[in-house]
């Protein structure tokens, strides 16, 4: 493996940095999802009367008797927070398959520069070393951006259930209110 990526020449770092980002932004966000929804999964009135520790602003927001513009302004700081990393996920998803690109485009080059420079008597063994960075950084960029985007979907998609089970619990909150 690592000889692979030798032959890949320096675009592969930051291919190589962007897959650990994205794994760790990945396994963060996935565990943190996991846990806020195992939290919304109770009943209403149990979050209400054994709290939870992420609903507690919305929860402190209800029961202050806020509006609800101001009670809403609360639970979508809370998403906010929720998406810290959803950014950067999806630019990885993006950049990473443009990086293998990059390389693609340098490894060509080489080896277009062994072609000039030997003329009619081209080793093809002095080529392969341009065309394996070409394929070698063009196969890693999409390994890391597929994996990325997808995971950056699935995310996507947890959030919103998350959205969606908060505006139910505040609603049935605010109704329960008297």
């Amino acid at each position: 493996m690592l000889e692979y990526f030798l032959k890949g020449g320096p675009i592969m770092w930051p291919i190589l940095l962007c897959s650990v980002a994205a794994l760790a932004i990945t396994i963060t966000k996935a565990w943190q999802f996991c846990r806020v929804r195992r939290d919304l999964a109770r009943p209403a009135e149990d979050i209400q009367s054994r709290g939870s520790r992420f609903l507690a602003p919305l929860l402190d927001a209800v029961r202050q008797g806020l509006d609800d513009r101001q009670v809403s302004l609360v639970g979508s700081r809370e998403l906010k927070n929720l998406e810290t990393g959803m950014g950067s996920l999806n630019l990885i998803a993006a950049i990473a398959p443009l990086l293998g690109l990059t390389g693609t485009v340098t490894g060509m080059i080489k080896a277009f520069q062994v072609i000039a420079a030997m003329g009619a008597n081209v080793d093809p063994a002095l080529l392969a070393a341009g065309i394996w960075e070409a394929l070698i950084t063009t196969a890693a960029g999409l390994f890391v951006g597929i994996p990325a985007h997808i995971a950056a979907h699935y995310l996507d998609r947890s959030l919103d259930e998350v959205a969606l089970r908060m505006k139910e619990i505040t609603l049935e909150l605010h109704e329960a209110r008297p």
